[in-house]
């Protein structure tokens, strides 16, 4: 299973080039980034990872290992691999693979081999390394400056999701090195063992020190906080690149929620991204934003969050504009979409107006709300709670015999702060109405309305748990409904969640619970250690 699962990684990775050399204006790999390499760094950081090659003890394993992990892993470890080696080299090696196995097997180490010989690179023994142990290395940098030379310690030690540091773990790990002096040229090196140090070519003392630049090594990085506090102009002033960019604030999001670092200084570095305009990077830090408010959702200090949001994305809206405009990018409506949406969760005066305006001209057969807006308008008025709106999006979805429309307002339906409805959407759900594949989705909008929605999402789950096991089990639909519970924040609700899979076997979902049960003991372990600091920065902010 294992070399199948590298195979269905190394597939997804060819999706990507192949992309970027059709379309190389679309910079897909910074959305790559953003997508399956945060993907794959989030879920292998967890107890209940897995590596890539892994034994098959029971058929219903099988739909479980070709997971996130095994597609989102392989895929990064192949781009890491591809550009370590060179791109001629990675050719030549997988030509000589393909030619020698035409006609018959082989098994990982038979590519490694090939590659190996086209490169002169010991790749058999770096690879075995990130392919037969679960988990990825975090790297901890220190600057080592003379009057004439620019080096960096590093170390590694295996990042956990929970902060664990006893790990005796190791990696093959090939680092590059950029410069202030020299951004073009990365210093590349090769760290074998715990510790290393690097002499960073061409870097001169002062100058900023990027790790990692385009984000193309699989490990998490720890910045001393003389080397975070060098990048910061260079983030405002948009020195670095935007993967670096979007890269330095994703590695202390993670660093904080591991315990690794603290929260209140991932804040204070969101501060940097005033002149951010990339909508892969926006996107990136709305969604640790995102994951934030639903820590934060049921506390005091929620309403200065909301304003810190309202404080970053306001001003971008007023630039991008609600209407489409003829020099607008690919992305551009992405980003009106995310912005909309964001400023409407948060309270936003204006954007709620607008919004509200938009919609009741859209019911009356007036003016239409442009598509790329229409599913942020609907969340938006959604939240005010009301009947009467409840019944207007009704009534849409009712009338429309476009899927799409339908998708869009069945996804929101449950998102509102009415708990009478969210039951009315939860039993929605269940009805013919609803394609039996799109009921997850719908009952998760349920579940993202808040901390009272996530409870009341919950008990409609156990309830309906013979229903949704006969109709889905075995699929990803049934893994999605066991998530809705990895977003609870206490030792409480964990219980809840053990105690009734403990009585309710879920063999296809097995790991999908303990993902869900590992998630929900960091969220509260995170808040735990970091609630009361939080509330402080706020306060100290003056929002």
């Amino acid at each position: 299973s294992g070399i199948n699962a590298e195979y269905g990684g190394f597939a997804s990775w060819v999706e990507f080039l192949c992309v970027d050399h059709c379309f190389p204006d679309w910079n897909i790999w910074l959305q790559y980034v953003n997508m399956s390499l945060k993907r794959a760094l989030q879920l292998d950081a967890l107890d209940s990872s897995h590596p890539i090659e892994v034994p098959v003890g029971h058929p219903n394993e099988i739909d479980e290992i070709f997971d996130a992990i095994s597609y989102e892993k392989g895929n990064s470890i192949i781009r890491m691999l591809q550009n370590w080696l060179g791109a001629e080299p990675f050719r030549k090696g997988l030509a000589l693979y393909l030619k020698k196995f035409q006609y018959s097997n082989a098994f990982t180490e038979d590519l490694w081999a090939a590659l190996g010989e086209s490169s002169g690179q010991p790749v058999n023994k770096v690879m075995s390394t990130w392919t037969s142990q679960l988990g990825f290395p975090m790297i901890t940098t220190e600057l080592v400056e003379t009057s004439d030379s620019v080096r960096i310690k590093v170390r590694q030690q295996k990042f956990c999701a929970d902060g664990d540091d006893s790990s005796e773990q190791q990696w093959f790990v090939p680092i590059s090195v950029i410069s202030q002096s020299n951004p073009e040229n990365p210093t590349c090196y090769l760290l074998e063992g715990k510790e290393g140090e690097i002499l960073v070519e061409g870097a001169k003392p002062g100058d900023w020190i990027k790790v990692n630049p385009g984000l193309i090594g699989m490990y998490r990085l720890n910045y001393s906080d003389e080397m975070l506090k060098r990048l910061l102009p260079a983030i405002k002033n948009q020195a670095l690149g935007a993967a670096d960019r979007l890269g330095i604030q994703e590695d202390l999001f993670a660093l904080a929620k591991a315990g690794y670092n603290s929260t209140s200084n991932l804040l204070t570095l969101m501060g940097a991204y005033v002149n951010e305009r990339n909508y892969v990077v926006l996107s990136s830090i709305n969604g640790n934003l995102s994951e934030l408010g639903s820590l934060f959702s049921h506390l005091p200090c929620f309403t200065q969050f909301k304003a810190m949001r309202r404080r970053i994305f306001s001003r971008i809206l007023e630039e991008v504009g609600w209407e489409k405009r003829a020099t607008d990018g690919h992305t551009d409506s992405l980003l009106r979409n995310m912005l909309v949406t964001t400023l409407g969760k948060s309270d936003d005066e204006q954007v709620l107006a607008k919004c509200h305006e938009l919609f009741n001209q859209h019911v009356s057969g007036g003016k239409q709300i442009e598509a790329d807006i229409r599913g942020a308008v609907y969340l938006t008025v959604r939240q005010d709670g009301k009947e009467e709106t409840y019944r207007h999006l009704l009534d849409l979805f009712k009338k429309t015999d476009l899927h799409e429309e339908r998708d869009r307002i069945q996804r929101i339906l449950g998102n509102g702060p009415n708990a009478q409805l969210r039951t009315e959407t939860l039993d929605f759900a269940m009805s013919d109405t609803v394609r039996s594949n799109d009921t997850p989705f719908v009952i998760h909008g349920v579940a993202n309305s808040g901390a009272e929605g996530r409870d009341q999402t919950w008990a409609f789950v156990q309830e309906k748990f013979p229903v949704f096991k006969e109709r889905y089990s075995g699929g990803f639909l049934f893994t999605r409904l066991v998530q809705v519970t990895s977003n609870f924040t206490s030792m409480e609700q964990y219980k809840s969640v053990e105690s009734f899979f403990a009585e309710n076997k879920a063999p296809s979902a097995e790991r999908a619970v303990k993902q869900s049960l590992e998630s929900i003991k960091l969220r509260a372990a995170w808040l735990d250690r970091d609630g009361e600091s939080v509330a402080q920065w706020f306060t100290q902010q003056g929002l």
